[in-house]
C-alpha cells in the first residue's frame, strides 16, 4: 500500500470573518522540528529509500532487510503516527480528524440524480465508525444529554438516490456537534438551497467541515476555546463552512462559501448574509480549494457578500 504524507506550514494573523456576527480570529502555526537520535544508532536500522518528504511525496511500506540510503529516512522503521485519513463512503469522501473525533472536511457530488430517489431516513440510525480507531472515535452517549444536535456534515437528504447512500451518511464520523436551532434552521435553509442548485447546474460539489476560531478574551489576549462533549471528548465546533462549487455544462465554474457561527442563528436572516471570501475559509480550516479548481478550470467565478 502507498501511503501518502501531507507537510504544511501557515500563519495565519488578523483574520476577519463576518457570517451574521462579526468574528475576529487571529491563528498562528509553526512546523515543528524533528530532534537528531544519537550518532550510530540509525545506521544499524534498515529501511527503504526515501524521496525527500515534499507534500504528496510517495511513501512506500518498510520492508525488513533493506538498507538505509540515509539517516533521515531512519525514522520510518516503526511508521508514522498517522497519516492523512481519508475515508471513501458510498456516495461522500471524508478526512477524519481523530483528535477533534468529527471529520475535518465532507465532501459530496450532487445533480438532479443523487439528490431525489425513494431513500428514508427512517430507516437510517446512527452509529459508530468502525473503521476508526476506538481511542479516536465518538458514541451515541458522548451526545446524550448534550443538549446539541448531531449535525450531519453530509447530509441524508443529499443521497436520496441510494438508501446504502443515505445510510453512509450516519456515521458518527460525519456527524459533529451541532446547536440544535441552527441544525434545525438556518443551516438546513443552506443544505436546502445547495439541493436547489442542482435544478440550475449541471454539478454542485459541497464540502462542509467544522471551524474551531478564536476569539478574544477579557485579558486582551486571543484563545480557541471550545466545549467537548461525553467520555471521548467530542469537540463543539465553533463554527461550520460550507464550500460549494458549481460546475456548468460549458465547463465555466462559479464558487459559494459560507460560514455560519454554531449557536441560534435566525433562519429569516438571508443566505448571502453568511457568504465570505473563499480566502478565510482556507486560512481558518488550514485547507486550500482555489488551487485545486484552478487546476481543473481556466474560469472561476467567486461569489461573495457585497
Amino acid at each position: 500500500m502507498m501511503h501518502r504524507v501531507f507537510c504544511s506550514r501557515w500563519v495565519l494573523s488578523g483574520l476577519s470573518v463576518t457570517a451574521g456576527i462579526c468574528i475576529g480570529a487571529t491563528l498562528t502555526a509553526t512546523g515543528d522540528r524533528l530532534n537528531r537520535t544519537r550518532g550510530g544508532l540509525l545506521d544499524r536500522i534498515p529501511v527503504i529509500p526515501v524521496p525527500s518528504v515534499d507534500a504528496a511525496a510517495e511513501i512506500s511500506p518498510y520492508q525488513p532487510g533493506q538498507v538505509a540510503v540515509s539517516r533521515s529516512t531512519a525514522v520510518m522503521k516503526y511508521g508514522f503516527p498517522s497519516l492523512s485519513s481519508i475515508k471513501s463512503r458510498e456516495s461522500y469522501v471524508t478526512s477524519y480528524d481523530p483528535r477533534n473525533r468529527s471529520a475535518a472536511w465532507v465532501i459530496e457530488q450532487l445533480n438532479a440524480e443523487t439528490v431525489t430517489g425513494t431513500s428514508d431516513r427512517k430507516f437510517c440510525d446512527f452509529k459508530e465508525d468502525d473503521s476508526v480507531h476506538v481511542y479516536h472515535r465518538s458514541s451515541k452517549a458522548d451526545y446524550k444529554g448534550s443538549g446539541f444536535d448531531r449535525g450531519h456534515l453530509a447530509a441524508a437528504a443529499n443521497h436520496k438516490w441510494s438508501q446504502k447512500a443515505m445510510d453512509d451518511t450516519f456515521y458518527l464520523s460525519n456527524v459533529s456537534p451541532q446547536n440544535p436551532h441552527l441544525n434545525q434552521n438556518a443551516w438546513n435553509n443552506l443544505e436546502k438551497y445547495c439541493r436547489s442548485l442542482t435544478k440550475h447546474y449541471q454539478n454542485v460539489f459541497v464540502c462542509t467541515g467544522p471551524l474551531y476560531l478564536p476569539r478574544q478574551e477579557p485579558d486582551g489576549k486571543m484563545y480557541v476555546k471550545y466545549q467537548v462533549l461525553g467520555k471521548n471528548h467530542v469537540a463543539v465546533p465553533t463554527h461550520f463552512f460550507k464550500v460549494v462549487i458549481l460546475e456548468k455544462p460549458r465547463g465555466d465554474v462559479e464558487l459559494r462559501s459560507y460560514v455560519m457561527p454554531n449557536m441560534p442563528v435566525d433562519e429569516k436572516i438571508p443566505l448571502e448574509r453568511f457568504l465570505v471570501p473563499i480566502e478565510s475559509i482556507e486560512r481558518a480550516s488550514g485547507l486550500l480549494f482555489v488551487p485545486n479548481i484552478m487546476k481543473r478550470t481556466s474560469s472561476l467565478k467567486a461569489i461573495t457578500a457585497g
